[in-house]
């Protein structure tokens, strides 16, 4: 090494005149989250696994729904091929529209853990309905399959966005923006997992009845829900507060 090269190092703290990029001494802000310490942000944990859930409902319809429609009499027959992969892609219909409106609501009343939660609860009707009456017709198939889709496959779209960036820019990284990269990696990828899982139990499950895989799918929504329940209420309290000061303000007016 050059004797005028210069060591990438923070300011440092022991007394020592050592040189540095910022040529006044100022600590270097932007290193990377440590494992553990993205962990302990708040927040990270419950959507982190809220998305766990929330992938293992979403992708198992993704994978195992033509599969489910063709083996399953709508109408009183079977459907042609064609008509199974034209009805299974109202799925992802469904989601667009859901993603759509989880957004518009996310940030209309700037509340994700809410939203999130709300779509999740919302899914478990719309699941029961899907398998109790998709037999029935095409459109009684078709017309729960999109309502089960708006309210089960986009949270986890919305959880690995918009929650991800506000966790990622949280106050307790005290402006360390490259921490985001951390927070994302971890949400998405524990989400993954539960993207792995919901398919693979759903092949074990169905061989023996599809009730039991639709149990797990409510189930599984259930949980995703309940688990941002600590932050729901945090949201609830900072909405009711904000209305209280607001009313008191113009009463002062």
């Amino acid at each position: 090494m050059d004797k005028n090269d210069v060591v990438l190092k923070p300011r440092n703290t022991a007394g020592n005149d050592e040189p540095d990029v910022n040529g006044g001494g100022e600590e270097i802000r932007d290193q990377v989250a440590g494992f553990m310490e993205a962990w302990g942000i708040p927040g990270v944990a419950p959507f982190a696994f809220c998305l766990f859930f929330s992938k293992l409902v979403a992708y198992t319809f993704f994978y195992w729904l033509p599969f489910y429609i063709s083996h399953k009499v709508i109408g009183g027959e079977y459907l042609s091929d064609l008509t199974v992969g034209m009805l299974s892609s109202l799925f992802d219909v469904g989601g667009v529209f859901g993603g759509i409106l989880a957004g518009h609501i996310s940030d209309h009343l700037d509340a994700r853990a809410i939203t999130a939660s709300s779509f999740m609860y919302c899914a478990i009707p719309a699941l029961f309905l899907y398998h109790a009456y998709g037999s029935i017709s095409l459109f009684c198939n078709a017309a729960p399959m999109i309502v089960a889709s708006l309210f089960s496959n986009r949270p986890y779209a919305l959880i690995t966005t918009a929650v991800s960036a506000d966790i990622g820019t949280h106050g307790s990284l005290k402006g360390n923006s490259r921490a985001l990269a951390t927070v994302t990696g971890i949400i998405d990828e524990t989400g993954s997992v539960g993207a792995a899982i919901g398919p693979l139990l759903t092949g074990c499950l169905s061989s023996r009845s599809w009730d039991s895989v639709f149990i797990m799918l409510m189930v599984a929504a259930l949980i995703a829900g309940l688990l941002l329940t600590k932050l729901v209420i945090v949201e609830v309290k900072v909405k009711l507060r904000t209305r209280s000061s607001s009313s008191l303000e113009e009463s002062l007016i």
